[in-house]
């Protein structure tokens, strides 16, 4: 225990830096008055749809601590879930407040340079970076210092996992609705540019970009951060009585990821100076994943352990950084696919899809194999003492990856705030210049969020499978007595129905959220067609749109549409477990992994591969902005976009929250299920 000081010591220290940037970023220049007027549209947009969002997921989660409290009789479970709600939406909070500040100071500041405007955006984005692993790791630290067991803190990361799925959920349907209306109104029909301040949908698109991508995906990550280090913990009391510490080394590393991701974003103002904020952002992600490493030694050699941990740990960080470059290879606007895909749009929207859809599928090979390495390597690498050792090798490799969330959130928040920052230089009329400077910081943003996306995916896979194994050690499953691996019966019929259930969740998730999508987009594209005709002057300048009537669809349908697909995600798994028994719900939870990473990979890929591609030609390949190709690639970045920004990143949360649910009412399933 006397090593767990560690841990709350790096997450206050995480907090202070992000205090530090917030007001860094606070102090910048806003630039002029429209400007400014611009922003502060943004920003009551996005804290009205946040307030909107919390008060219905407050009721949420009431309900469902009062379910736990009657459930298990006991008042930890249910305080432990009701924090992990609380500390992950306010680390939503904490991002989207800084973020709608830094974009108007990061347009600004483009009027003087790339190397003026870059920190500005950058270390915004690593107030939400810092903001989530600080808040995680005292949150973590502090129940395992009060209550002494990891069990508790299982409801702490399904407060977290259950926020994060409905916060991903709505914020996705609610910027991809505004998306979709803006560019399928304005782009498509008008041929008007995509930030112009005549379409009604640019405001509310801009806050979508912050309520789904700063907020959104910051609770996705707290998400996976905390199950990942909660998982892994639980399979070290299995270990404990070899030594203690095994509970503890989950923190620690966590505590070494928080060390390197500030020591790493020294590294990322240096690196801009050549010109290049992709190259810096990739920097000092290299810089965080280096320094992490040399940490992550220290902390094992200086533990006593096994050498294999530290190794099991490489094996999560590599295959972590795999995946990166795989999103970064099939997304790029540089890279073939891209331009593939952006070629086949000058035969039309039909091969354009098909080629964005191939590419996305075949984008999925190298992360599963990473994974597929990475789970070898650490099972046989830290399990020279037994499976119990190589089990636990497995999710330490997890805890690997998601040590460096810090940084990565960081590079993933610079996104929106670049993308808003340029939309505010467009409607501003800002001169030529600066909006080119605006540009090229949101290029580098695109590929981030990509990158993330498929680090944040993977990252899912390697926590549910060590949450796969800890819940199997909750409910008791059955062990090889040859290997003394848990074992389950695959000709089984209840397993091979719980199987099928679960390879049927993710697709189900996906079509729900992405009619989701397409419901509210129509009501918006109808609304921005409405406002064109009936407000005179509109298309040339001398009418102002309606732009609060566009935000106010956008949440109106994002907190109805986000319902259905985030109970079902919950209730699903009590369901199979208490009608078909333990075993019936560990084959519900592989099929669920399975299915669930493969889709949110091909998604993420796809969307991210059609929505490069429009911006390919936009910057004039195949006949440039307002041809055919244009308009084709329209079609497929609309279809690409609930896909990677609303369904795709969804998935890997509702699979975690699966997981998570299956171990917080094991004990009931063992006891209550019909066909145990």
């Amino acid at each position: 225990m006397e090593w767990l000081i560690i841990a709350p010591i790096a997450g206050f220290v995480s907090i202070a830096f992000a205090v530090f940037l917030y007001y860094y970023v606070k102090k910048q220049d806003s630039g002029n008055a429209r400007m400014q007027e611009i922003s502060t549209a943004i920003m009551e947009g996005a804290n009205a749809y946040l307030k909107r969002q919390n008060m219905t997921l407050a009721v949420f989660v009431v309900v469902l601590a009062i379910v736990l409290g009657i459930a298990f009789r006991d008042w930890k479970m249910p305080m432990a879930y009701v924090i992990g709600s609380i500390f992950s939406a306010l680390a939503g909070f904490f991002g989207l407040n800084v973020a709608v500040k830094a974009n108007v100071r990061t347009s600004n500041a483009a009027a003087k340079g790339l190397n003026k405007a870059f920190p500005v955006a950058f270390y915004g984005g690593a107030v939400m970076g810092l903001s989530v692993v600080g808040l995680a790791l005292i949150g973590i630290s502090v129940l395992y210092y009060v209550f002494n067991d990891p069990e508790i803190i299982l409801g702490y990361s399904l407060g977290a996992s259950s926020l994060a799925l409905l916060a991903k959920a709505g914020g996705g349907i609610y910027t991809k609705t505004a998306d979709i209306g803006a560019d399928l109104v304005g782009k498509v029909e008008l041929g008007i540019p995509e930030d112009d301040p005549r379409n009604p949908a640019v405001i509310a698109d801009n806050v979508g970009d912050n309520v789904g991508d700063v907020a959104g995906m910051g609770a996705d990550l707290f998400d996976s951060y905390v199950a990942s280090i909660v998982a892994a913990m639980i399979i070290g009391v299995t270990l404990a009585s070899v030594d203690p510490v095994y509970v503890v080394l989950p923190l620690l590393l966590a505590a070494a990821g928080i060390f390197a991701s500030l020591i790493g974003m020294l590294f990322v103002p240096i690196g801009v100076r050549g010109g290049n904020p992709g190259a810096a952002l990739n920097r000092g992600t290299f810089a965080t994943t280096i320094v992490f490493a040399v940490l992550a030694f220290v902390v094992v050699y200086a533990l006593g352990l096994e050498i294999g941990l530290f190794y099991a740990t490489l094996a999560g960080l590599i295959a972590g950084v795999i995946i990166g470059m795989t999103s970064d290879f099939f997304t790029s606007i540089d890279r073939g696919p891209v331009m593939k895909t952006a070629e086949a749009a000058k035969t039309g929207a039909a091969i354009n899809i098909l080629s964005g859809f191939s590419y996305g599928v075949i984008s999925i090979v190298p992360p599963m194999i990473g994974i597929s390495v990475a789970t070898i390597a650490a099972w046989y690498l830290a399990g020279v003492h037994g499976a119990q050792f190589a089990v636990y090798g497995v999710s330490i490799s997890a805890v690997g990856m998601l040590s460096i969330v810090g940084m990565i959130i960081s590079a993933d928040a610079y996104g929106p705030i670049v993308d808003n920052a340029k939309g505010i230089a467009e409607q501003a009329g800002s001169g030529k210049e600066m909006i080119e400077v605006a540009d090229k910081l949101d290029a580098a943003g695109n590929t981030a969020k990509a990158i993330t996306k498929g680090f944040a995916i993977a990252a899912a896979a390697l926590t549910v499978l060590a949450l796969f194994v800890a819940y199997a050690e909750l409910v008791g499953l059955p062990k090889d007595p040859i290997t003394n691996l848990y074992a389950i019966n695959i000709i089984d019929p209840k397993v091979i129905a719980g199987l099928f259930l679960g390879a049927m969740m993710p697709p189900l998730i996906s079509a729900m959220l992405i009619l989701g999508v397409g419901r509210n987009a129509f009501r918006m594209v109808e609304e921005v067609r409405r406002q064109f005709k009936e407000i005179p002057g509109l298309l040339d300048g001398k009418g102002k749109p309606d732009y609060a009537r566009c935000v106010d669809i956008a949440a109106k349908g994002a907190l109805k549409e986000l319902v259905l697909p985030g109970v079902l995600s919950i209730v699903a798994p009590i369901i199979v477990g208490f009608a078909l028994g333990k075993e019936a719900l560990g084959g519900f939870l592989a099929g669920s992994i399975i299915t669930g990473i493969i889709f949110a990979l091909f998604m993420a890929n796809a969307g991210g591969t059609w929505d490069n591609a429009k911006k390919y030609i936009e910057a004039g390949g195949f006949g440039g902005e307002g041809s055919d190709a244009h308009k084709a690639a329209v079609v497929g970045d609309t279809v690409g976009d609930p896909f990677k920004d609303t369904a795709g990143p969804s998935l890997n949360t509702m699979i975690t929250v699966m997981s998570l649910v299956a171990s917080v009412f094991a004990p009931l399933i063992v006891t209550f299920a019909l066909l145990a």
